[in-house]
């Protein structure tokens, strides 16, 4: 009998992998090669077990993904026993979620990045085990650097000028669709993390601390952000402002930008057969200010098991199974996705197939994790006003010491409510 999620279908109308007396079911990616990789790897652990799994499409966009998930987990339904959470849900979903150390062993997180098992931690529960990362990073033009006798800049100011300097050369010689920089500005998460970035590679801090505290009315934090303005409409087109990921990739993969911020996804599709730049990128660490270090926001996807699974000991299994080192070195080789294991990172076949991953490895241990577990359930809440606060200075609406002051004072309300 085929079994229908009802529950899943009613609030989003996702369409539900259907199976046959299914012992579990899992939600791991929602389109192309990543609910392709995840399904091999689940029919793997079934070949291996014997048990069977239904995979169940979810909503592609993360935000409507987070609302399924917190309707399905609040009506304490066990539709879903395994879900893909992103690194700023954990303090979100805690408590729906198992703590996996009680049925996996105290020891099943070892080897992955501690940063990442920091934030998949809430009170002392380990609701989830990383599964792939991310991390911003800088991309750049190898060709034109060379050609115009340029380092690959190690600050904020360096990449500036050298964008300057190279989009002003290129347009003389009549390339007029050059642009310096392009990166995520619109105002929605993605600009949380580049102002994270901003703000923390200056030694402004990361908008709320581990305790809690609030930390972004200080000048650094403001300095970072009045920095990030001058580039709208000088080495960023002013559309950076309506800018996702994708956009900025448009941009750079056609050979109009000279450096981009982006995640490692990208590096596959710079490099694939139609770029316009194929063999012609580097990929480096994010540059920083005067008085700080580079910085990139972590990203990243994690495994968690709900705590109305009726199969809780086989959904951990399957957890331990898909995240485990072979798997995360099949992923790497086949997907270009980041293993969260540390041993990975000096695997030879893993770094032929994805040559910066190994000179990136500090940035992913040192990456600089959102304050979502501080902020539990009002993460939302202060990312928006974050991003709001931050593209206001970007559009020139403000400047960076009063948007700090501001968003200082609306956090502390929100605070107060307790977060």
């Amino acid at each position: 009998m085929i079994r229908r999620l009802t529950l899943l279908a009613a609030l989003a109308g996702a369409t539900v992998g259907q199976a046959h007396a299914a012992d579990l079911t899992i939600s791991c990616g929602a389109v192309g090669a990543e609910l392709t990789l995840c399904k091999e790897g689940v029919s793997a652990w079934e070949e291996q077990t014997g048990h069977s799994v239904a995979v169940v499409s979810t909503p592609n966009s993360s935000t409507e993904r987070l609302s399924l998930y917190q309707q399905i987990l609040s009506a304490q339904s066990g539709d879903i026993d395994i879900m893909q959470i992103d690194v700023v849900w954990p303090g979100l979903l805690a408590n729906h979620l198992l703590d996996l150390r009680e049925i996996g062993g105290k020891d099943i997180a070892d080897g992955n990045f501690q940063t990442i098992v920091d934030n998949n931690t809430v009170d002392g529960r380990l609701v989830a085990m990383p599964w792939f990362t991310d991390a911003g990073v800088l991309y750049y033009r190898k060709d034109l650097l060379d050609k115009y006798d340029r380092e690959v800049p190690e600050t904020w100011q360096q990449m500036t000028e050298t964008a300057e300097a190279i989009q002003q050369a290129e347009r003389q010689a009549d390339n007029e669709e050059m642009w310096g920089y392009v990166f995520q500005g619109r105002a929605y998460e993605g600009l949380t993390c580049n102002a994270l970035e901003w703000v923390a590679s200056h030694g402004g801090g990361s908008i709320v601390d581990e305790q809690g505290e609030i930390t972004i009315d200080n000048p650094r934090a403001a300095a970072a952000l009045d920095q990030a303005a001058e580039w709208v409409g000088h080495i960023s087109p002013q559309g950076v402002l309506n800018y996702t990921e994708e956009q900025a990739r448009g941009v750079f993969q056609s050979g109009n930008a000279v450096f981009m911020r982006n995640w490692p996804y990208a590096w596959s599709l710079v490099q694939s057969e139609n770029s316009d730049v194929r063999g012609k990128v580097g990929v480096t660490t994010l540059p920083h200010g005067p008085k700080g270090s580079s910085a990139a926001t972590l990203g990243g996807w994690n495994l968690a098991v709900s705590k109305y699974s009726k199969h809780p000991e086989l959904a951990v299994d399957l957890v331990k199974f898909l995240t485990s080192e072979a798997e995360q070195k099949r992923r790497a080789l086949e997907g270009s996705y980041n293993p969260t294991i540390k041993s990975l990172y000096q695997d030879k076949e893993v770094l032929a197939a994805v040559p910066f991953f190994g000179k990136l490895y500090d940035t992913f241990t040192n990456a600089v994790a959102r304050p979502s577990a501080p902020t539990g359930n009002k993460y939302g809440r202060v990312s928006n006003a974050f991003f709001n606060a931050a593209h206001d200075v970007l559009a020139g609406n403000m400047n960076g010491a009063r948007a700090v002051s501001q968003l200082q004072d609306k956090l502390e309300r929100m605070k107060r409510r307790r977060w």
